[in-house]
């Protein structure tokens, strides 16, 4: 069994790059462009590309700071310990920065993440190296073939419409405090922002009895 999972916005609390933003007042500018990204409305990659060029000289340690103090969703943890204790395998796939997501699969125990990165020169913010498209499934896919899940037994759990082709290789898709076209074609619709939910409708699909970890 598998679960995969988004980050901004279902595994962190936050949007990284808006965020970052304020450190230089242009918050605005970015949550313009990371909005219209995540509903679609943009190529998501040159979404990405437009966002990082406008952030180019901040340090490497403001970066860093920023993804540091990243809050992780409610209920995040207490669910990727149900997952683990049950044996199953957990992925994450975002559009966001092996600056951010390295913490959180340390924290969260993830099996593997497939996330960008930010380019540094000299100690300053210079671009973006991009591994994951708005095809996120594409990167799905490498590790889903290696460890021979079946496409049943897949759980993915989204917020944004660069995550759709994520439902594509599932059996059950989770739409989270997600955008409308998400929860179009979402299999199941979670409004609370409270990552624990997933468990009870992961127990009713599979018909298990996972049970959260609670520390």
């Amino acid at each position: 069994m598998l679960a995969i999972f988004d980050v901004e916005g279902v595994l962190f609390d936050a949007e990284y790059l808006p965020i970052l933003a304020e450190k230089i007042n242009k918050q605005d500018e970015i949550w313009a462009i990371t909005r219209k990204g995540i509903q679609g409305l943009i190529n998501w990659e040159e979404g990405l590309r437009t966002r990082v060029e406008a952030l180019k000289g901040l340090s490497y340690d403001t970066c860093k700071e920023v993804a540091d103090e990243l809050p992780i969703m409610t209920g995040a943890a207490e669910t990727c310990r149900a997952l683990k204790a049950a044996g199953w395998k957990i992925m994450a796939v975002s559009g966001g920065f092996t600056i951010m997501t390295d913490r959180l699969k340390e924290q969260l125990g993830l099996d593997y993440v497939y996330s960008n990165e930010l380019i540094f020169k000299d100690g300053k913010l210079d671009g973006v190296k991009i591994n994951v498209t708005s095809d996120k499934a594409k990167s799905a896919r490498i590790k889903i073939a290696e460890w021979r899940e079946n496409k049943e037994n897949i759980v993915v759990t989204v917020d944004g419409a660069n995550d759709l082709t994520l439902f594509d290789i599932c059996g059950l898709g989770v739409a989270f405090r997600a955008q409308d076209i998400v929860k179009d074609k979402a299999d199941k619709i979670i409004e609370e922002k409270n990552l624990t939910n997933l468990i009870p409708i992961i127990n009713a699909k599979y018909n298990l009895d996972l049970e959260l970890q609670i520390a």
